[in-house]
């Protein structure tokens, strides 16, 4: 068989990624090549984005590139990818997740600072949410781009530290001191690689299987029905976090207004089995204990 085309954005933790990819794939003694292409995402730099009105910014161009026969398969990090896939593409395999934390970088002028009194830059609505659930008076910033850019802009501009998913520092081997926050619910599906295919490719696709952790894969899609159930479309401050410890599972999620102040929450521990939808299940609960008004009320307000 001919080289496997790798697809990705060019950044590089994406790279990296690509590159775990294609390790994995060699040590089942397939050919690999890796295709870098700049995403929609990586060219606007300015803009929150939410406020760009799109799903899927960062996975688009591969989309596009995958439907194209440009490449065979697009690697992505997983909460990129939003939970309505286009028209014959597919989640075809996902790696072992590592780090699914989100963590703080302080500079270093705020390292005795309270965390009240912290001027924090991020520019997602569920940092920020959950963040404000604790700390209502923070004041919050804007920034976008990759982890480095992101630690210039730190030392550069007024303010006085930013959030961070674990996993980028941890595969890039950073070294940079970072204080964990186990008040945040992660991202649905955060710290994971996944694989798109094209779903007219089955002999690649079978190819991915062998690669695919089962384990994370039955977590992850847990967390993302809980996440697509809840936002139908609309990007809101969710987080969304499953560990499977033999056949027992630990369910965490929320759903978030956008200040902070209503804050509905399910911790769930039970035994797994195929054939229930529990991600499903948990977000209806959300929903009928005040989440679908509070919904509304995000939707009203983006």
């Amino acid at each position: 068989m001919k080289s496997i085309r790798i697809g990705t954005r060019n950044s590089a933790l994406a790279l990296w990624q690509a590159r775990e990819v294609a390790r994995h794939l060699q040590n089942h003694n397939y050919l690999t090549e890796i295709t870098p292409i700049v995403s929609s995402g990586d060219k606007n730099l300015n803009q929150p984005l939410y406020s760009l009105g799109i799903t899927g910014v960062f996975t688009r161009d591969l989309d596009i590139a995958l439907l194209n026969d440009e490449i065979d398969i697009a690697v992505h990090s997983l909460k990129d990818i939003p939970t309505q896939l286009p028209h014959n593409i597919e989640l075809i395999a996902h790696l072992e997740r590592d780090y699914p934390q989100d963590v703080l970088i302080r500079r270093q002028s705020a390292k005795d600072k309270e965390f009240h009194e912290l001027k924090l830059a991020t520019s997602s609505l569920r940092r920020r949410a959950f963040w404000s659930k604790h700390y209502p008076d923070t004041q919050f910033f804007d920034i976008r781009g990759n982890i480095q850019t992101r630690l210039q802009k730190l030392e550069e501009q007024d303010f006085d530290a930013t959030i961070l998913s674990l996993a980028g520092i941890k595969r890039m081997k950073m070294d940079i001191n970072y204080e964990m926050l186990p008040v945040m619910i992660p991202a649905a599906a955060q710290g994971v690689i996944a694989i798109a295919g094209h779903s007219e490719k089955p002999e690649i696709n079978e190819i991915l299987q062998s690669i695919n952790h089962k384990q994370t894969q039955i977590c992850v899609e847990m967390e993302r029905n809980f996440l697509s159930t809840l936002e139908g479309g609309c990007t809101a401050p969710i987080g969304a976090f499953a560990e499977k410890i033999e056949n027992q599972i630990r369910f965490k999620g929320a759903l978030c207004s956008l200040d902070g102040k209503n804050y509905i929450a399910i911790d769930e521990s039970f035994e797994y089995n195929e054939e229930e939808n529990f991600g499903e299940k948990f977000a209806n609960i959300v929903l009928e204990n005040g989440g679908r008004e509070l919904m509304a009320e995000i939707k009203s307000q983006l």
